[in-house]
């Protein structure tokens, strides 16, 4: 039974939300704002965390970056209608997804399960064989998939699943370009709708995350109107 931590000020949404995802089979945590559930977390991580953005005392902006330092931990942020900058600038801090209220909770549970999968298949659960499973070693860059583990030059590089499943997706076939669309299918399920704006956020934050261990990282490259392509080096 995965464990989901929902934090939002707004006591009508924590418990509707928490009664939808307990009829699911998922167990529950509530919290009414960030540092709440912060102090939480230290002593315990969810499976899971579905954030608001704007709360007291912690926004969800700065409980992600605390729970970036220390745990690649999959994150759904929760977005107002109209705030657009929000969501990019949670995506590049490391959200793995978004949704935006008003919201279907039928969409919501989906975006969990799909990211749950995700997850557990990167990590390593039950999974088939195939080549998407084998480890991937691309010049300095080395993936295995089944130990959700990245190193670069040697040095290990932290990804959320979102990066982690993009930066295969690009490696297992070097010189090849991916388009948006195939980008997208990677990284989420077919009900699952996302934008090209979702995929350009979660690119710019696997660059910055490689370049932090190597300044003159340029592997990943943008063919602008069309897509992405990993180059080996």
């Amino acid at each position: 039974m995965s464990r989901i931590a929902l934090v939002d000020d707004d006591r009508n949404i924590l418990t509707s939300v928490s009664m939808t995802l307990e009829a699911e089979g998922f167990e529950v945590e509530t919290y009414n704002d960030g540092q709440q559930a912060f102090d939480a977390f230290s002593k315990k991580l969810p499976d899971m965390a579905v954030l608001d953005i704007k709360m007291p005392r912690m926004d969800g902006m700065d409980l992600l970056q605390r729970l970036r330092q220390k745990s690649q931990m999959p994150v759904i942020f929760l977005t107002s209608k109209d705030d657009e900058i929000d969501e990019v600038l949670g995506l590049r801090m490391g959200a793995d997804d978004y949704v935006k209220k008003p919201f279907s909770q039928r969409l919501l549970v989906e975006r969990i399960r799909a990211l749950l999968r995700r997850r557990d298949a990167a990590v390593g659960g039950i999974v088939p064989e195939g080549d998407e499973h084998k480890v991937i070693e691309r010049g300095e860059l080395r993936m295995d998939p089944l130990r959700h583990s990245v190193t670069w030059k040697g040095q290990d590089v932290s990804l959320t699943v979102t990066e982690f499943l993009l930066l295969q997706a690009l490696a297992q076939r070097p010189g090849f370009v991916k388009s948006r669309d195939q980008l997208m299918d990677v990284a989420y399920d077919d009900q699952v709708y996302v934008d090209d704006r979702t995929i350009d956020s979660h690119i710019k934050r696997l660059r910055k995350k490689l370049r932090m261990v190597d300044p003159e990282f340029s592997a990943i490259e943008t063919l602008y109107g069309i897509g992405y392509r990993y180059n080996e080096e």
